[in-house]
């Protein structure tokens, strides 16, 4: 059995290079990892949230090496991290990513991208353009779900529109609401990141808020249960509450204003791959300085347990075994 390196939790984060290579099952692809990216939800997993166990990893982008549609080998892949069992009322109305019995890359019955190696449905998979690095493309994931705001709301030039969080993934969803031309500001924690956002909206620190209830929607990509909070105040009556956090702690607050203010939840999670794959290619999305210089999985500990404020990517190149 060849054996491949990675990171394995159970309960606690190791760096293993004695994990099985997996093997493919029918309409499965064998995928070499090249880049990982780490999304809050791996953070948040460590700390409990799913109690899964297993490799973690759901950002990627990597290379086909085996596959029973030809013109896949090869080919420089991202891929959809939602794999339905393709037999439930929701897999039949082709929403496989509501499958009541689907597996998880990374997340749930599915082991994830910090490894040398990992199986996928063909069909999940979408062939990066040659254009695209793979710095970009390793980023394709959460732009995806970045996209799936409009696709699930719409948005007006006339809307004001807030987005909570600093980060990567609230810099994604900056660029695709700027896009709408709504009134948009963006609120974080961090002057020297807000910088970056001014291209495309008014920033502001969470410290120096003083605006309350005044905005048809707020997106919160916070990651942590005060987001919601703080979106609960900044949401006017009849307006909607779009929710990107997962996070491993319970949130407590009260839904009485949701209720007499008659405020929309949206979760938004997954989005369309092939969408943000368009966008990279045509340049449209700006990726500089999200990401830090890539580290091999053996110096985990040394990004993902920082206390510096690290966006980490693993590259799975580097101390190949």
């Amino acid at each position: 059995m060849i054996k491949i390196k990675g990171l394995y939790f159970d309960s606690k984060l190791k760096y293993s290079e004695n994990i099985s290579k997996p093997v493919p099952g029918a309409g499965e692809a064998l995928i070499e990892i090249k880049l990982a990216s780490v999304c809050n939800t791996d953070l948040e997993i460590i700390k409990g949230y799913k109690s899964f166990q297993g490799i973690l990893g759901h950002e990627f982008v990597g290379i086909v090496r085996e596959a029973e549609t030809e013109n896949l080998k090869g080919k420089r892949v991202v891929g959809d991290i939602n794999i339905g069992c393709n037999q439930c009322s929701m897999c039949y109305k082709g929403l496989p990513n509501h499958c009541t019995n689907r597996k998880i890359l990374g997340m749930s019955d599915k082991n994830g991208a910090f490894a040398d190696y990992i199986t996928l449905p063909e069909k999940n998979l979408y062939i990066v353009p040659d254009n695209v690095t793979d710095y970009e493309a390793v980023l394709a994931e959460p732009l995806a779900a970045a996209l799936q705001i409009p696709e699930l709301c719409h948005i007006k030039p006339t809307d004001k529109v807030v987005v909570l969080g600093d980060g990567k993934l609230g810099y994604l969803i900056t660029q695709v609401l700027a896009n709408t031309a709504c009134d948009l500001k963006v609120v974080g924690k961090h002057s020297n990141k807000l910088k970056r956002f001014e291209r495309y909206s008014k920033v502001a620190l969470i410290n120096d808020l003083e605006e309350a209830a005044c905005y048809d929607m707020v997106v919160d990509s916070t990651g942590n249960e005060q987001g919601l909070k703080l979106a609960q105040k900044l949401v006017k009556p009849r307006g909607t509450i779009v929710l990107k956090s997962t996070y491993s702690s319970v949130a407590a607050f009260n839904p009485s204003d949701w209720v007499v203010n008659e405020i929309n939840i949206v979760g938004s999670r997954c989005g369309p791959l092939d969408g943000a794959l368009r966008l990279l290619a045509k340049k449209y999305i700006d990726v500089e300085n999200i990401l830090d210089n890539p580290c091999s999985l053996k110096h985990y500990k040394a990004v993902l347990f920082s206390k510096q404020d690290s966006k980490p990517v693993f590259d799975l190149t580097k101390d190949s075994v």
